[in-house]
Order: structure tokens, then sequence, then C-alpha cells
């Protein structure tokens, strides 16, 4: 596990380290007065021998190179923008799915469609589902409902209500 600090800080508290066993303190010693384990102290005088202070600065995070170039990507983005019909599919809808499926015609270039949504992120593009309505939605009628029907639903007759509950008798049984 990663411990918490900027990678700024845990240089520092690396370089603390090989200062502290310079001056002959022990691995034991240098991980109670670092906050670091011992096998990591162990790990670090092992770096500092073979390669000194240097050995034990921050390195950038290994970062792979994507695939898709910024002219691809740029391209990919209009493509997009032009909609799935114009790409051959017979719905207005994208999904990350369909997205790879163009990225590998148009590019060449797999993609796990979970990862694109990553990459589709990052381009500035967020997941957004369209409403679904009903064909058969009367607008006129959804608006009628709150001002017409509700209050006339709602006074009602109490006189021609039914009643709420019936009272009964209970039951008793007879085995003679």
């Amino acid at each position: 596990m990663r411990p918490k600090g900027t990678a700024a800080e845990l240089e520092a508290r690396r370089l603390r380290a090989a200062d502290l066993l310079a001056d002959g303190k022990t691995p034991a010693q240098v991980a109670a007065l670092t906050g670091a384990g011992h096998s990591s102290v162990k790990k670090w005088k092992a770096a500092l021998a073979k390669g000194g202070k240097e050995a034990l600065a921050a390195k950038p995070p290994a970062v792979r190179s994507s695939k898709l170039d910024d002219a691809h990507k740029s391209e990919l983005v209009e493509i997009l923008v032009r909609g799935p019909l114009a790409s051959g599919f017979r719905t207005d809808l994208w999904t990350c799915r369909r997205v790879a499926e163009v990225v590998q015609k148009r590019f060449g270039v797999s993609y796990h469609p979970d990862h694109l949504g990553r990459i589709l992120h990052d381009l500035g593009f967020t997941p957004q589902k369209p409403e679904q309505l009903a064909r058969e939605r009367d607008e006129a009628a959804i608006e009628r409902w709150p001002t017409q029907d509700w209050p006339r639903i709602k006074k009602g007759h109490v006189a021609d209500a039914l009643p709420l509950f019936f009272l009964m008798k209970r039951a008793s049984v007879c085995s003679r």
C-alpha cells in the first residue's frame, strides 16, 4: 500500500532516513523516527549503498501513452458530435460499446468499452440517459390533471363514498 503524502514529501522522508542512517542509526531506529516500515528502511539503505541519495529521488509515475493521438481524438469528437445515425447505427444513442466499434473500425485500435468511458470523460463527454417517455403520452391531459381532475376527485361526494371498512363478527369454531 502506498504511504500517504505527495511525491516530494515521500522523497523528503527517504532523504531524512538517509541522513539518519549516515549518522549511524539502525534501520529499526530510522523506521521509528520516520514513520516508515522496517523493510522500507532496509530497501532504502540498500539503494543508498548502490546509487547514493539519487537512488532515493522521486520517480515520475509510469503512464502509458494513449493508443489514440490528439488528431485521432479530435476526429473522434467530430464523429461523436455528428451522432450515431451518421455512423450507421439504427438509433440516436451513443454507448461505450458503440464508440468502441467506431474506434476499432475507424482507427484500428481496440479498447474495452469501460476504458473508453474514461477517455470520453477526458474529452469532455458525460454519461447521459435519454428521457423515456411513453408514445401515448398526452401533454394536454397531463396539464389538465393537477388543475381540474385531481381537485374534482379529491373533493368527491361523501354520500357516494363507500365505507373504508366493514365490521364483521368473529367466527367461532364448534367441534361438536
